[in-house]
């Protein structure tokens, strides 16, 4: 049923595709695409020219036109694709006998690697065949880019962020994509516009890490001014601003960090306590709030220089802008006002006087309802920003302290109870207050776990009406699909306790009418296929697009490419598990044989336990190691070789599940190759 709700429509399609029976997932699956270096070629091999892209096609009463280009700005030349370029890719559907765009559809579409630059040919399948194997979501068989996927980023209460491969995960083979290991624990992030980067505050390093979302590596750790909280970016995407929880004056205030440059240019000092931080819609204005002084301090985007300080009770503990009263709206626990100041005159506008208590606010995503908590009286405030009134007072679960929305609810999550209250939208405004839903999500309360997280435990999951959950007490992230009584599905999160969630969407979007689209980083130099799935009416096609080699671009891949030989991936305690994996040159794809300081350095989960083994050279490029399993736990084991320049991290890591003389299974079994970082 899960696999049904991920991929949606595009499921059914795998019945009707040639070639969509089998497939085998132990095929190299992180492996570069074929060697770029010139070599001799049969007469078949043509050499591909790079130009740009536009091409259409007519079926079905349809006409489907793409084109690819270059992002403005991020390209060698106006019009030829480069390796290393960021590229538009569009799809204009539109009827063919009028015109019309077809909208709100969901079609599929896959970029994979077919040629090298010098005509080699990679994979020998037809359009058909190669969707077949996408959609079974194999971990051996994934294209060079999907365009229908997301990832899931999970927060963790170590230094650790999860990142989970939904598709993959509902074939039953893996979840765990990656994971990124950071310098101290998280405490919030924020995504970059285009999704490409995710900003992470660390308050015990006083940084802010960089993670580059498509490698899921750290890039930077950016000094972010003392005990780094709160973060945020501004509407334009400029600043990325972090408010710094410092117990002097002098360096409580936020700091403000160039979101492309990756350097911070000021610290602003605005007051003491915890800093909420929000936005005019036109990004000239920061809003900052200073719990312990009471005040509001608006800060001129343009110089980075105080406006004024405003003073709006005695603990403003949340804010939110509202794009269509262009108006803040600032929360204050003790006295239980919401203050609503101007955007532009910073006057007070009006105080909606409610009951002490209050907590989050935010705005739906069309900015027509506010939806305030209150944790002292279980109940979730409806504010009609039009009239700046309460309009709804609705019983929620004990102590409700976030508040997500989706485009159809208003999602709360309590401490005191594991059920999530759902606010349907569409029954805002009206004479009767709308109904409460909820659904269970997990068996523990947030309050039972040893940390709850300012960053959201809920988010929206792109594409279909559904969200993600965590549940820090049940150590689990739990899939919702609108509707139902109970989650789908669950994702667990290998002995790593989750507080936030986030995603980072990869899918293509419909951008207007009839025309869906996605940006995309070319890898490598060579022909790619775009492969296209419309499912009713049903086309199947691929086009091609071309990239040329850019000499500004050198390879940044792995130094090697590792693939695990081991079938088996559990074990008892004290057993003696042989490790054997084959190292082969990612350029040449010829097996390394010449290695001499290859080891093996493994985790056990939870508790960090570390160890370390040598390695023997087998042959063909194939070495083995022995494994000491001395106790329970989900063991991670890594290569690493110093001469080669690889360390723990920078390859694909194995797991192995080890239990107990009892047989209680201490962690989930792995059953084929998962990606690390660093």
């Amino acid at each position: 049923m899960l696999a049904m709700v991920l991929l949606g429509t595009l499921i059914p399609l795998c019945l009707m595709v040639p070639g969509a029976g089998g497939g085998d997932a132990s095929t190299a699956s992180d492996a570069p695409p074929p060697s770029m270096a010139p070599g001799a070629k049969d007469s078949s091999q043509a050499v591909v020219k790079a130009g740009p892209v536009r091409d259409r096609i007519a079926r079905e009463g349809l006409e489907v036109e793409f084109s690819a280009r270059p992002s403005t700005g991020r390209s060698m030349t106006e019009d030829e694709i480069s390796a290393g370029d960021y590229v538009d890719l569009t799809f204009r559907i539109t009827d063919t006998g009028t015109g019309a765009p077809l909208q709100g559809r969901f079609p599929g579409a896959w970029m994979d690697y077919s040629r090298s630059w010098d005509g080699k040919k990679a994979l020998d399948l037809g359009c058909k065949e190669r969707i077949a194997l996408y959609l079974q979501g194999s971990l051996g068989i994934r294209p060079t880019m999907d365009l229908n996927s997301y990832f899931i980023l999970v927060m963790n209460r170590d230094a650790t962020i999860s990142v989970i491969d939904p598709i993959t995960g509902i074939t039953g083979i893996t979840k765990l994509y990656a994971q990124i290991n950071l310098n101290q624990p998280a405490a919030d992030w924020a995504k970059s516009r285009d999704e490409t980067r995710l900003f992470v505050t660390m308050p015990r390093s006083s940084e802010v890490a960089v993670v580059d979302t498509e490698t899921f590596k750290v890039l930077r750790n950016v000094s972010a001014g003392r005990d780094p909280v709160r973060v945020a970016l501004q509407p334009d995407g400029k600043y990325l601003w972090v408010g710094n929880d410092a117990s002097t004056a002098s360096e409580s205030g936020v700091t403000v960090i160039d979101a492309d440059k990756l350097t911070a240019v000021k610290h602003l000092p605005t007051g003491r306590g915890h800093h909420e931080i929000a936005f005019s819609e036109d990004s000239l204005h920061a809003f900052v709030s200073n719990r312990e002084d009471g005040t509001v301090t608006v800060i001129d985007t343009q110089r980075l220089g105080r406006v004024k300080d405003i003073k709006t009770g005695p603990l403003p503990i949340s804010m939110a802008f509202s794009k269509l009263s262009k108006a803040l709206y600032v929360a204050d626990g003790e006295k239980g006002v919401i203050t609503v100041l101007d955007g532009r005159s910073f006057k007070v506008l009006a105080t909606i006087q409610t009951k002490p208590g209050l907590g989050a606010v935010r705005f739906s995503q069309d900015g027509r309802w506010a939806v305030v908590v209150n944790s002292r009286e279980n109940v979730a405030l409806v504010i009609d920003p039009s009239t700046n009134r309460v309009v709804h007072t609705l019983a929620v679960g004990k102590e409700p302290y976030q508040v997500t929305f989706s485009r159809s609810f208003a999602y709360v999550r309590s401490r005191g109870t594991e059920r999530v209250s759902m606010i349907d939208l569409s029954e805002l405004g009206k004479a009767e207050a709308p109904p409460v839903v909820s659904f269970p999500a997990g068996q523990t309360a947030p309050e039972k776990a040893r940390e709850i997280s300012l960053a959201d435990a809920i988010v929206e999951a792109p594409g279909e009406a559904s969200a993600l959950v965590v549940s820090p007490a049940d150590v689990t992230v739990y899939y919702y699909m609108e509707g139902m009584n109970t989650p789908m599905g669950n994702f667990q999160n290998y002995g790593h306790m989750p507080v936030a969630v986030q995603v980072v969407d990869r899918s293509i979007k419909e951008i207007e009418p009839g025309l869906y689209a996605s940006t995309v980083r070319i890898p490598e130099a060579g022909s790619y296929d775009l492969a296209f799935l419309l499912d009713s009416p049903r086309i199947v096609h691929c086009f091609e697009l071309t990239a040329r080699p850019n000499p500004l671009l050198e390879y940044k891949g792995p130094p090697l490419t590792v693939n695990y030989l081991n079938e088996r991936r559990t074990a008892r305690v004290g057993e003696s598990v042989l490790i054997r994996f084959r190292l082969t040159d990612p350029r040449t794809q010829r097996p390394r044989d010449d290695l001499k300081d290859v080891y093996i350095t493994y985790f056990v989960a939870p508790g960090g336990y570390r160890e370390s083994a040598p390695v023997r050279h087998a042959a063909d490029g194939i070495y083995e190691a022995a494994l000491s399993t001395g106790r329970s736990g989900t063991h991670y084991v890594y290569v690493v070789c110093p001469s080669a320049g690889v360390k723990s991290g920078d390859l694909p890591f194995l797991t192995l599940s080890v239990t107990d003389k009892s047989g209680g299974e201490a962690g989930p079994p792995a059953r084929t190759r998962e990606k690390a970082t660093d």
